[in-house]
């Protein structure tokens, strides 16, 4: 989105929330330990902690729903969360 400034010269809005869906794919181990976090480009996140569970609690005080979760491997889970819509 763009809008003009007093000299007519185009200038790029900055500091607009993107809206929508975030998603995030959170991988841990079934230890608890914290493996790898994916997510969509604007998805808001606290920095993620090595503790799984705390990981979790913080994107779920976000606001994140967890849509799915799946074994990905013998001792690997795989979360699926979406905040917003």
């Amino acid at each position: 989105m763009r809008k003009r400034n007093i000299q007519g010269q185009p200038q790029t809005m900055i500091g607009q929330a993107w809206t929508g869906r975030h998603v995030i794919l959170l991988h841990c181990t079934t230890n608890n330990q914290f493996i790898n976090l994916y997510k969509s480009y604007h998805a808001p996140i606290e920095p993620p902690r090595q503790n799984c569970a705390e990981t979790l609690s913080q994107l779920l005080s976000i606001g994140y729903r967890i849509m799915a979760i799946t074994p990905i491997s013998a001792n690997q889970i795989q979360y699926f969360l979406v905040l917003g819509d």
